[in-house]
C-alpha cells in the first residue's frame, strides 16, 4: 500500500482477504487505506431539493447512489476511493428479489467498483417516511 499522495487510486487500498476464505460477491471483506477520509451521510432516494421523484425501491437505490457520488465530488473522490458502504434497508426480502437491478443501478451510477467493505441490514425505519433505503459510504483519498 502506496502513502503517497501521488499514487494511484489502487496504491491507497488494500483488500483484506484471510487465507482459505471464500471469495465474496460484490464486495470485499475488509479494505485498509491510506488518505484523506470522507465520510458521507447517509444518503436517501431524494433528489437535490429533497423531494422524493419515485417510490420504487430501484429508483432510490439510483438516486441514493447518484447522491452519494455528488457528495464525494465535493471532496474530490470518485466512486473508486469508496472504503466502506452500509446499506439501511426497509425491507431485505425486496433487497434479495431485485439484486440483479440494484446491481446494474449500482454499476451505471458508480461503475464496477466492488472492492468496498460492504454491509446491509434491515431496520424497521428511516428518517424519512417514503424512503426505502439510505447508504452511507467512507471513502479514502490517496
Amino acid at each position: 500500500m502506496s502513502s503517497t499522495p501521488q499514487g494511484s487510486i489502487a496504491d491507497h487500498k488494500q483488500i483484506l482477504q484471510p487465507a482459505g476464505w471464500a471469495a465474496p460477491r460484490g464486495y470485499a471483506n475488509g479494505v485498509a487505506a491510506t488518505g484523506r477520509q470522507v465520510f458521507v451521510a447517509g444518503q436517501i432516494g431524494w433528489n437535490a431539493q429533497c423531494q422524493f421523484e419515485s417510490d420504487d425501491f430501484i429508483a432510490q437505490v439510483r438516486q441514493s447512489l447518484i447522491n452519494i457520488k455528488a457528495v464525494l465530488a465535493e471532496a474530490g473522490a470518485t466512486p473508486a476511493h469508496i472504503t466502506r458502504m452500509t446499506w439501511y434497508l426497509l425491507d431485505k426480502r425486496e433487497y434479495l428479489a431485485r439484486g440483479r437491478e440494484v446491481g446494474q443501478a449500482y454499476r451505471e451510477v458508480l461503475g464496477h467498483e466492488y472492492q468496498i467493505a460492504m454491509s446491509a441490514v434491515q431496520v424497521a425505519g428511516l428518517m424519512e417516511d417514503r424512503a426505502k433505503v439510505e447508504i452511507e459510504v467512507t471513502a479514502v483519498i490517496p
